[in-house]
């Protein structure tokens, strides 16, 4: 099967399994490694919703594990654990 891949599909796997290494990401991994859109991007880094550095003034970069705590703000509880906080909440408040 990996055979059959195109250079092109095996050059593109390889940047990803590069890119997930990476700690450090410029603006298009960042859009890669997101899948959000550069427009979107750029309008979150205007706004300083997204954390990132310039070093040179220009350039930007992203730190990883800052996306990634970014990406996972503000979750959302599951069905079961919404109903196990309710079952608790009642069970204190019978006390």
């Amino acid at each position: 099967m990996e055979q059959n891949l195109s250079i092109e599909e095996r050059l593109n796997r390889f940047e990803t399994i590069e890119l997930f290494h990476k700690t450090v990401l410029n603006f298009n991994e960042l859009v890669r490694y997101t899948g959000l859109s550069s427009h979107y991007l750029y309008k979150l880094t205007s706004q300083g919703k997204i954390p990132f550095s310039k070093p040179c003034g220009k350039i930007m970069f992203f730190e990883k594990a800052k996306i990634d705590a970014w990406l996972l703000q503000n979750p959302s509880k599951s069905l079961s654990e919404i109903q196990s906080e309710a079952a608790t909440y009642l069970t204190r408040k019978k006390k």
